[in-house]
């Protein structure tokens, strides 16, 4: 499949995600800040440490590599 087809693929499959409810949209964590509820938030402010699901988005698999190299829960947590 070509990298176009892929990419409409991924589209495709976030959408459906969004539309179900199941995510939000993938927004940058360093620029965009952390999606997170009033409640989190409060807990964070409480320094209370509630546990808040990140997907991280590679654009290609040699960032992937890279990543995944130096971050042991990238690792582990990899469904198999």
């Amino acid at each position: 499949m070509s990298e176009a087809g892929l990419s409409a693929e991924f589209d495709k499959w976030l959408r459906q995600g969004i539309d179900n409810g199941w995510c939000g949209p993938a927004v940058c964590y360093t620029h965009d800040g952390l999606p997170a509820s009033d409640t989190e938030i409060e807990s964070l402010d409480d320094n209370d440490e509630p546990c808040l699901h990140i997907i991280r988005l590679y654009q290609s698999n040699q960032q992937r590599n890279q990543v995944e190299r130096d971050h042991s829960p990238s690792q582990w947590r990899k469904p198999r």
